[in-house]
């Protein structure tokens, strides 16, 4: 299996589902509904998408309801993209390598266009519910919810906000990005294991590697923001220290930081071993995303 272009091919596949469900460009909203597709169609890696995809896959599934699945939760990411980048937050100027929503169409748009995205998520996913009206669907639905409210990706994004410029343990980090990064990851998979109605056990496991996929991803951009630059990473590097933001570097160092990295990335791995069933590009996209240069 060639890795690059099999990762290739699949994302191609997953921006022809996201551009079936973003709305036209045209009618008085217009303008919004562009901020909205220029935010989405920024060329980023969908690694959510994709990891739902291939975790349905190594289960078996075939749920109709998966398409509209993964791009909800794209819409989602994507929404909150905008809002981190806005000025109350991290005030980026770069995303994906051009200029931020807030940058190309102005701060109320911004705003709008990531209000616009999360709405269109759940108007999404809930079509799935039209594809297929089992109850795993409504579990799914219910997953997406709240791994992206105040128990997950938003509950995140606060603690960190609330903790910028103040010393924090390594406990109350590990439960930032656990829920700012990690929630969403956790989502991707468990609804994907859903959608292919795993087993209580096989979702247990599932939830166990997103959790330490997602604590890895983290941290690797963590290190990215010291180790790397504007060209590379698509965005301005640095950015974490001059917000006073604490990091897995800034409190553990950059060595240990990548031993931690190392250490998930092998849990992660190991149990995915445990499953009786296997999807080798899922093991390889792991591997990748904790050993990624951007």
């Amino acid at each position: 299996m060639d890795f690059a272009s099999t990762l290739k091919d699949r994302v191609q596949v997953i921006e022809g589902i996201l551009d079936g469900y973003l709305p036209p460009i045209e009618g008085p909203q217009a303008h919004v509904i562009e901020a909205m597709n220029y935010a989405v169609r920024a060329g980023g890696k969908h690694i959510r998408p994709l990891l739902m995809q291939e975790t349905h896959k190594l289960l078996g599934g075939q749920s109709p309801a998966l398409p509209a699945f993964m791009a909800a939760l794209e819409f989602i990411h994507n929404y909150s993209l905008i809002h981190d980048d806005l000025p109350a937050m991290d005030n980026d100027d770069f995303r994906r390598g051009q200029p931020t929503v807030h940058k190309a169409y102005g701060e109320a748009l911004a705003i709008l266009a990531g209000d616009g995205l999360l709405n269109l998520a759940f108007e999404t996913a809930s079509q799935a519910l039209t594809l297929d009206d089992s109850p795993k669907t409504s579990k799914a639905l219910q997953i997406l919810a709240q791994k992206a409210g105040i128990y997950g990706m938003i509950g995140g994004q606060v603690v960190d906000i609330q903790t910028e410029g103040q010393s924090i343990d390594l406990e109350t980090l590990v439960f930032i990005h656990q829920l700012k990064c990690g929630a969403l990851f956790e989502a991707a998979m468990e609804i994907g294991a859903i959608l292919a109605g795993a087993s209580a056990e096989e979702e247990k496991a599932i939830v166990a590697i997103a959790a330490d996929l997602g604590l890895a991803f983290q941290i690797q951009d963590d290190i990215l923001d010291v180790t790397s630059n504007l060209e590379a990473l698509g965005k301005a590097s640095q950015a974490d220290a001059a917000l006073g933001k604490n990091t897995y570097v800034s409190l553990m160092g950059l060595d240990k930081a990548k031993e931690k990295v190392s250490r998930l990335t092998d849990r992660a791995l190991t149990q995915l071993r445990t499953l009786p069933q296997s999807n080798a590009f899922l093991g390889s996209l792991i591997l990748a995303l904790c050993g990624r240069a951007y």
